[in-house]
């Protein structure tokens, strides 16, 4: 289609991989090629992991950005993580299935990075045999740190984009940086467009005072349209939140209500219907033998300016409270299993210290100088850890840089790996 050709792979993968004989789940992964290739047989491979966690492989018509880039030298592979996708799902209607919400729990600690990896691994020995470029953004990024750590045979190099995770320590001082990295891109955005200041803080005293209700019938919280925030996350979208807050308000024969196009808006970026694993387990993303114990709940004590009752309101970024789990419909019934996987201590290591630092992948990254969701200095701090990875470091692009100008930043990564050989 549209100058590209697709094939879609089902694989069988054991659910815990220290255990190859016992339960099974699928993994689907849908691969990607240029019109351009007569014969794709001799391309080498390159493995995609999109962000989350708890994101699908994204659902292409034609080849653009870095996917444009990339396949004049690779066939790509666009993987569907465990529990997301066409692999097999997990979510508020399937999660069910697997007993009680400790059964549950137990079942979401196969869903991160290393069970990732792992099928990546089994994956590429069935498919393609030789080594394969990963190509890692954001919680791919991290994915792909465990790839070096655990299966660097399986890798010809790394690329990756805004994902250079902490290797050590609790996801504590994540959150700490990530508010303080919020509160500055809210003073930059209110610079930018200083009438949105009146904007929000009028939208918040109305939501407190007047019952307007969300697509899915529950009640907009002020705490809740803090979670716009995500908006600021990225170059390609800071512009949007603008569009979105000029569209709130409409004149209805009671007063003043927020219009059906803005309550649409704001549903669609703080509903969780379609990827709760990434509210589930996105703490424990960061969790090495030690609980999160809702690490950005207990955290934001230290930031009382993100409260949704300051006099400013601030709006959040990138973190996951408690209350998700009640004021979202499509994360309450999962409310007793988030309890557990955040009072979980026994979780597995993510990374190989020892290994990173005497790794021999070419790697490169692209570290944002201004990223609110992956901080430079913690990026910066694990760049020097792994032997051998070269940072690109650019205050150009916010943590959406590939959706801005993937194909140079592709084209660049690729370079520094010392491509071609």
């Amino acid at each position: 289609m549209h100058g590209a050709r697709t094939t879609g792979h089902h694989f069988t993968v054991p659910l815990d991989h220290s255990e190859p004989d016992g339960e099974t789940i699928t993994v689907f992964a849908r691969e990607y090629s240029s019109l351009d290739h007569d014969d794709v047989a001799g391309l080498p491979w390159l493995l995609f992991l999109q962000g989350g966690p708890g994101g699908r492989g994204a659902r292409v018509t034609q080849l653009g950005g870095w996917m444009k880039a990339a396949a004049k030298h690779f066939r790509i592979l666009m993987l569907d993580q465990r529990g997301t996708g066409r692999s097999t799902p997990a979510d508020a209607r399937t999660l069910p299935t697997r007993g009680d919400a400790a059964a549950q729990a137990e079942y979401l600690t196969h869903f991160r990075a290393d069970s990732i990896v792992a099928d990546a691994e089994l994956i590429r020995r069935q498919l393609v045999g030789a080594p394969w470029t990963v190509f890692g953004q954001s919680f791919g990024g991290f994915c792909a740190l465990t790839y070096l750590s655990f299966a660097p045979e399986g890798m010809d190099r790394a690329l990756i984009t805004g994902g250079l995770a902490p290797l050590e320590g609790s996801p504590d001082r994540v959150y700490a940086a990530t508010y303080r990295l919020v509160e500055a891109r809210n003073r930059e955005y209110f610079a930018r467009y200083p009438g949105d200041r009146n904007i929000l803080t009028r939208i918040a005293r109305h939501v407190a005072a007047v019952d307007e209700r969300l697509p899915t019938g529950e009640r907009l919280t002020v705490e809740r349209l803090q979670m716009i925030g995500s908006f600021l996350g990225g170059n390609t979208r800071v512009d949007a939140l603008h569009y979105l807050l000029a569209d709130a308000f409409v004149a209805a024969p009671e007063g003043d209500r927020l219009s059906d196009v803005f309550l649409d808006a704001v549903w669609a970026q703080v509903s969780r219907s379609s990827n709760p694993l990434y509210a589930l387990l996105h703490e424990s993303i960061y969790c090495q033998g030690a609980a999160s114990a809702w690490s950005a709940d207990r955290v934001l004590a230290a930031y009382p300016q993100f409260l949704p009752t300051a006099d400013e309101l601030l709006l959040t970024g990138e973190m996951v409270y408690p209350w998700y789990f009640q004021q979202d419909p499509a994360l309450a019934p999962l409310r007793e299993t988030a309890d557990l996987l955040a009072a979980r201590t026994d979780w597995g290591p993510l990374y190989d210290v020892d290994q990173l630092a005497r790794n021999t992948v070419p790697a490169a990254a692209a570290v944002y100088q201004e990223d609110i969701y992956v901080d430079h200095g913690l990026s910066m701090e694990t760049a020097r850890a792994v032997n051998g990875l070269r940072a690109w470091e650019t205050a150009d692009f916010h943590h959406d840089g590939i959706s801005d100008d993937g194909e140079a930043i592709f084209n660049r990564l690729l370079g520094m790996t010392g491509w071609p050989a």
